[in-house]
């Protein structure tokens, strides 16, 4: 099954299929989303660990962006 709405989207391809599920079904498509909202929000999502808040901070990251409680 193909990943839905992924094409529209620019989520990081390396997130686990149960986190992608998680960030799209909350309605988080694109990582400029993510600069809006802290991220103890998206942790808290079910299928969302450690380990997607560092691939996303990382994603971030290389666009010069941050999580909205880690803005410089």
């Amino acid at each position: 099954m193909e990943h839905q709405g992924l094409q529209n989207s620019d989520l990081p391809a390396e997130l686990s299929e149960p986190a992608r599920r998680a960030l799209l079904g909350a309605g988080y498509r694109h990582l400029g989303q993510l600069t809006k909202v802290r991220s103890a929000e998206i942790k808290r999502l079910h299928g969302v660990g450690p380990k997607t808040i560092t691939q996303l901070r990382h994603a971030l990251s290389q666009l010069g962006l941050s999580f909205a409680d880690e803005a410089s």
